[in-house]
């Protein structure tokens, strides 16, 4: 789908943007075919934690600005429909590493694992690292996993990544002053973070070893999987990035959170005094990070042929002190995190891709987290997939005519807050909250191309489109044994 007016004059009028139009661009490539000059490209997916959709400057954001990750708009392509997988962090997860939305991916739900970890992928279960690997791509990750605790069948070496470094367990990335983090199977103590200590922040350990592993992979192919933890609570920043913003978000948000006691660095967010302060110099560190990788690829001579591509989770969170109206983290989106409403899965993404992208192009096509399955395994010219609820994105990122294929619906449930289901079939949008305490609660209908905030709900004027609606609801899932859900119980 080529860019629509209404949606590019409303990007126009609200975020200042000046490409309203996906322009097409000469190519000699047929879809799905991608140029060999330089060999396969590498690829590098940032995922950022509960970034909401107008937490970037270059979609809206006006108090702060993040022009590391803007240039890749300015370079390449700016999606304004896309769609995370879920709005929980690992059901999002899993969508993106399988291919499958929330009614069919293994993995429905956050789900805890003790002493450390969550419900695994198992080992039938195909992931996008694993294709690629196979296709001889070197894997990496780099962040939060949250798909399989430790040496479980989930575990990210047991899931396609060659290397892992970071947080297995998403309970214990709430914290950046951690007692340790995973390096593949070994359990790295960092003494410095022993009791109250803050000597070492994670998530700078973490940008280290991406790095690293770029460097040591350029003279091949490879696929870099960051899967940051900014900006997820708890907000915690160094002292010597909160000088740089320290009393420009006043009046400033008091959060007490944990500081002691047995969950105190394993889960629990810690107080913070300065709450806006710290989202801010947080998303300034992961800006800073995107801008570095930027300059290592071009600093390696690899950057012609590297596709980067940077989104979110799910929407903006309301934890550990942050505070989503004061910054606008949604725009004119309706909703936060565990919400299915647009503020809880539109989430922002862009790509670079040097000679294959046109620079400034901002494209309205209706994508989610399970297209990217398809879409990475198509460039990397990956052996036929078995089939996925993603559709590739690639003509829309080549700007090719050939037509691209649109998805029939998008589907998304949610097993916490009573339940939850949303569809969205061209611009109807429907939503049903308690599904589990009332299966048959009645369904909300928005029609996103007149109301983006969803705040008319027209379902007692279009009983045919709800009716069609409650027919997806139904057959969109699979029943899990493990997520039961709605009348599947």
């Amino acid at each position: 789908m080529v860019f629509r007016v209404v949606y590019g004059l409303f990007f126009v009028m609200v975020f200042g943007l000046t490409s309203c139009k996906m322009e097409k661009k000469p190519s000699n490539l047929v879809s799905g075919e991608v140029s060999k000059t330089g060999g396969p490209p590498n690829i590098i997916y940032i995922l950022a934690d509960d970034l909401g959709y107008g937490d970037l400057s270059i979609y809206g954001q006006k108090k702060f600005k993040t022009p590391n990750i803007d240039r890749l708009a300015a370079e390449g392509i700016l999606f304004t429909q896309h769609y995370s997988g879920s709005t929980v962090c690992a059901p999002s997860r899993s969508s993106l590493m399988t291919g499958m939305h929330t009614g069919h991916t293994v993995v429905r739900g956050n789900y805890g694992i003790k002493p450390e970890g969550q419900f695994p992928i198992p080992d039938s279960t195909l992931t996008i690292a694993e294709v690629l690997k196979k296709a001889g791509y070197s894997t990496g990750a780099f962040g939060k996993w949250g798909l399989g605790y430790p040496g479980s069948e989930g575990d990210p070496n047991n899931q396609g990544f060659d290397t892992f470094y970071g947080y297995n367990c998403q309970t214990m990335g709430h914290n950046y002053y951690p007692y340790h983090l995973w390096s593949n199977q070994d359990s790295i103590v960092l003494p410095e973070n022993s009791g109250k200590k803050k000597g070492v922040y994670a998530p700078s350990l973490i940008h280290e070893r991406t790095l690293a592993f770029i460097e040591e992979n350029k003279d091949r192919p490879f696929f870099a999987y960051v899967p940051s933890i900014i900006p997820h609570a708890e907000l915690v920043a160094p002292e010597e990035e909160m000088k740089r913003v320290r009393g420009k978000y006043v009046p400033e948000k008091v959060f007490k959170g944990i500081d002691n006691g047995p969950r105190y660095k394993i889960g629990g967010y810690g107080s913070q005094t300065e709450s806006h302060a710290a989202f801010a110099a947080m998303v300034g560190i992961l800006d800073r990070q995107v801008g570095e990788i930027l300059e290592k690829v071009k600093d390696l001579g690899i950057a012609d042929n590297t596709i980067i591509i940077f989104t979110s989770d799910n929407g903006p969170h309301l934890e550990g002190g942050a505070d989503p109206d004061y910054f606008n983290s949604n725009g004119l989106l309706k909703g936060y995190k565990r919400d299915l409403y647009e503020g809880g899965v539109r989430v922002p993404m862009l790509v670079k891709w040097p000679n294959k992208i046109k620079p400034g192009t901002v494209t309205a096509h209706v994508s989610a987290f399970w297209d990217v399955f398809p879409t990475l395994a198509e460039i990397a010219e990956a052996k036929k997939t078995p089939d996925l609820d993603g559709i590739s994105f690639l003509p829309t990122l080549l700007g090719e005519s050939v037509v691209q294929k649109e998805h029939e619906y998008l589907y998304w449930e949610f097993h916490e807050k009573g339940g939850r289901q949303a569809v969205r079939m061209g611009d109807w949008k429907a939503v049903k909250y308690n599904v589990l305490e009332n299966p048959d609660a009645r369904i909300e209908l928005y029609d996103l191309s007149k109301d983006i905030g969803e705040e008319n709900n027209v379902a007692t004027y279009f009983p045919k489109v709800v009716a069609e609606m409650e027919s997806i609801l139904e057959k969109a899932r699979t029943p899990s044994e493990v997520f039961v859900f709605g009348k599947s119980k």
